[in-house]
């Protein structure tokens, strides 16, 4: 096998990721299959920071509907990715990756909080580091958190995870002549008004001219074509 094009990631999970068919929380099955395809491509040496969403537990916005302060939802949604960042962990454990959790809300009792120098000793070492509770910020969307996360480590790539494969011109479901972009230009997604990350994220990853690759997590050995080089997905690139 050919080496890895990207030495370091970090790779952006949903929370919804976790449910698999389920109306809600942490499906097992769904949760062993993500943590197969992350141990595949950490098996080559590619050091993996994973920044996870906590959607399938609670979501911020959600609660603003209710009439709930949308700090105190936000933090609420932060608990959220914890408890997300520590079955994930918990998972990979079971499957023989060694991974830390870091939390951006101080909470030593039950995790470690980030720190951006041993994030990276982790890294080096070989580890899966997990980081947890968004930018530990209200306001800000885990999107956010993934380019915030991978600017500080030095990752190569931002690789987020969804339910389709990739960039289309329109809606794959509605339109049959959709078409996948393989590559695409940051100023060309904001010029077509595709929503690749929230603005915040997006405008972070261009600044910092860190691309980003959008593919579906749902299909077997994506991450490890996207982490080779391969046509996978699509490429957001300055």
């Amino acid at each position: 096998m050919s080496s890895p094009r990207f030495r370091r990631i970090l790779l952006k999970l949903s929370g919804e990721a976790l449910m698999g068919d389920d109306a809600y929380g942490i499906n097992s099955v769904m949760i062993g299959g993500i943590v197969g395809e992350i141990k595949a491509v950490a098996d080559l040496g590619v050091e993996i920071g994973v920044v996870i969403g906590g959607g399938n537990i609670f979501r911020g916005i959600a609660g603003t509907a209710t009439g709930m302060d949308r700090a105190t939802a936000d933090y609420m949604g932060m608990l959220a990715t914890i408890m997300n960042a520590m079955a994930l962990s918990d998972a990979m454990r079971q499957a023989g990756l060694n991974a830390r959790v870091q939390s951006a809300l101080n909470i030593e009792q039950v995790i470690e909080p980030y720190i951006r120098g041993k994030a990276i000793r982790y890294l080096e070492e070989g580890r899966v580091v997990i980081f947890a509770a968004g930018t530990g910020n209200p306001f800000f969307t885990t999107d956010t958190a993934a380019a915030l996360r991978g600017s500080e480590i030095g990752a190569e790539i931002v690789l987020k995870a969804t339910k389709v494969d990739g960039i289309y011109s329109a809606d794959p479901k509605k339109d049959p002549k959709a078409t996948r972009y393989a590559r695409i230009s940051f100023d060309e997604a904001i010029s077509r008004n595709l929503a690749v990350l929230d603005a915040t994220a997006f405008a972070l990853c261009r600044d910092q001219k860190l691309p980003i690759n959008v593919f579906s997590i749902f299909k077997p050995g994506a991450l490890l074509r996207v982490v080779m080089g391969e046509d996978e997905g699509t490429m957001v690139h300055v």
